[in-house]
């Protein structure tokens, strides 16, 4: 199954410090040799975004155009923004790539690799598969 891997991922991927979570990141680095890794235009722009220095925004750019972004379809955005209003009514929020991440997990059958506690309130909505690196050892 591919993985949908979010930007808190890759985030902890590229510090430049010690590594917080180091089984994070060496699920990352299966996920990548075993070519299970899609990426998506709105987290690739997240991963991009805020980083001052041009050597280091073109060095990211660079690793990162190994990896195709996944085509979005208009199916995908409406139904983004439906999983949205269904959370917002149950009175749980999140960012419109999170629901974006959703939609396009749920019409490809992809599962989501995120650190990001949000997604596990998402789940409990609708059917999500969250990626579970113990049990993708197996």
């Amino acid at each position: 199954m591919n993985v949908i891997v979010d930007t808190c991922v890759w985030s902890l991927a590229f510090r430049r410090k010690k590594q917080v979570n180091d089984e994070v990141i060496y699920q990352l680095q299966e996920l990548i040799k075993e070519s299970r890794v899609q990426m998506l235009g709105p987290i690739r722009q997240e991963i991009l975004s805020g980083i001052p220095a041009i050597e280091q925004f073109n060095k990211l750019r660079e690793y990162l155009a190994a990896f195709a972004d996944h085509c979005l379809s208009n199916k995908d955005y409406e139904m983004a923004a439906e999983l949205y209003n269904l959370c917002r009514k149950k009175g749980i929020q999140g960012s419109n790539t999170d629901f974006l991440i959703c939609s396009i997990a749920m019409n490809y059958k992809m599962a989501i690799f995120t650190t990001d506690k949000d997604f596990t309130f998402f789940a409990k909505l609708f059917p999500i598969k969250l990626f579970n690196m113990k049990s993708s050892l197996n």
